[in-house]
């Protein structure tokens, strides 16, 4: 594999290399039947998901199924964590499918009528008029509030305000409601995403200042794509957490924390051109297949396995695009590294919001097959 046979790492000149793929993933990619596949590691899974289970100690985890549903990678995680945070009817369908009597807890606007009569352990109510039309059911429920507080939260990705969750007025006008059927349980609040532990903390002793007895501070917790090698400080939450709690229930919802690390999108390179000077490398699939750099706007870690032996260019800047009609359909810019056609191509961090938001459909091109590595 290239000089010496080692995979070509991406390289950027004002950044280190990104850390090693495992050589389990290394020495399987290449022998793929069929490429584009996703590729899970599910050791490396089950490894990080138990040392976070360790480090929040009393403090609940829900895993937040809307980062990749994959009912693999949840059998893995339905070992270390308290249960499933579901944003919709379909998502509640296949978690309970999968887990019968494993709590979920029902979240996401919009709810229909038929979503608010789903069982689960807890509800995330988003508004006054949700919680009427579920007293309206005439059903028990067990309800966090959802709260969208005015708090400025400086270097997220993503800040969910707007339309989600109740201002102060709205919280106020929902606490009469509440009787012996419907049950107030506390509140429930994601304010960001891309968040250091320090920054999560500083938030979360603004809102357990409040009286309520349980208190789910959603994720949020960050994932570096231009640093892979950067991972989120579990041990730093887990402990400041637990300063905190004083006889509260903690919840937590992570998601992408999770499960980013464990899956590779693994596809090969089937044309190197240059238009206008620059390299381009064309692989097969697409951003319709792997989404995420797309939407979060970065450079998607890549290491080139040199199994090709056509034409292609040798360590300088090159940029890595997929299949589709639409220039948008980048991975990585202007990464110094060499590539051939026939290259297998491993994207790294492809197990979170990867395939699950994908347009799959665009232009019809058949769709990845899935691999998963076992212990």
């Amino acid at each position: 594999m290239g000089q010496g046979g080692r995979p070509r790492r991406r390289v950027r000149a004002d950044r280190e290399p990104a850390r090693v793929i495992p050589p389990r993933v290394l020495d399987v990619a290449p022998s793929l039947p069929e490429t584009p596949a996703y590729l899970y590691d599910l050791p490396a899974l089950d490894e990080h998901a138990a040392a976070v289970r360790r480090a929040m100690g009393a403090t609940e985890v829900y895993y937040a199924v809307k980062a990749n549903p994959d009912a693999e990678l949840l059998r893995v995680l339905a070992g270390h964590v308290d249960g499933f945070e579901v944003s919709s009817g379909g998502e509640h369908a296949h978690v309970t499918g999968l887990f019968p009597g494993t709590p979920v807890a029902l979240g996401g606007p919009g709810k229909t009528d038929a979503e608010l009569r789903l069982p689960h352990h807890r509800i995330h109510v988003e508004s006054p008029n949700e919680l009427r039309r579920l007293l309206a059911t005439g059903l028990e429920a067990d309800v966090l509030l959802r709260l969208n507080p005015d708090l400025p939260v400086e270097g997220a990705a993503l800040t969910m305000s707007g339309p989600f969750g109740m201002d102060e007025a709205g919280v106020a006008e929902c606490l009469p409601l509440f009787g012996e059927r419907v049950r107030l349980r506390g509140l429930h609040t994601h304010l960001a995403s891309g968040l250091a532990a320090g920054q999560l903390l500083t938030l979360a002793e603004t809102l357990l200042g409040t009286e309520h007895e349980e208190v789910n501070l959603g994720g949020g917790m960050a994932v570096s794509y231009d640093r892979p090698e950067s991972r989120f400080d579990w041990a730093a939450y887990g402990a400041g957490l637990a300063a905190l709690r004083r006889g509260r229930r903690l919840r937590i919802e992570p998601g992408r924390a999770l499960t980013a690390y464990c899956g590779y999108y693994v596809t090969r390179v089937v044309d190197v051109k240059r238009v206008r000077g620059e390299a381009y490398a064309i692989v097969l699939g697409g951003t319709h297949h792997l989404r995420t750099p797309v939407t979060k706007g970065h450079d998607q870690p890549l290491t080139i396995l040199p199994t090709g032996a056509g034409p292609g260019v040798t360590g300088e800047p090159l940029t890595v695009v997929g299949q589709l009609c639409t220039p948008k359909d980048v991975f990585s810019r202007n990464i110094v590294t060499s590539a051939r056609v026939g290259d297998t191509v491993v994207f790294e961090m492809a197990g979170a919001y990867a395939w699950n938001i994908s347009h799959h459909d665009f232009l019809m091109h058949p769709k990845p097959s899935f691999h998963y590595l076992r212990a």
